[in-house]
């Protein structure tokens, strides 16, 4: 499973979303839109409005959502390392 999470340095819920994430064991990729601008009007063109954005294949969901990031599985292959 690919997991990206888009953030911005001053957000709370951001910092809170990766460490859910991160204390389940799961990899991700990072998108902060301080220093990478340009993806903001890509999120707001798929209906996003509130931060962080994570999408991991066919979920995604905006803010901090421990309901969501329970339904969140590392590949076999993560699972078996």
């Amino acid at each position: 499973m690919r997991i990206t999470i888009y953030t911005r340095s001053d957000c709370v819920q951001c910092h809170a979303t990766k460490r859910a994430i991160e204390s389940r064991g799961l990899e991700f990729d990072l998108v902060n839109l301080d220093t990478q601008p340009e993806a903001i009007e890509e999120l707001r063109a798929q209906g996003f409005r509130q931060l962080p954005v994570v999408i991991a294949d066919a979920l995604s969901w905006s803010g901090f959502r421990p309901d969501m990031i329970n339904r969140l599985r590392p590949t076999q292959q993560a699972a078996n390392a």
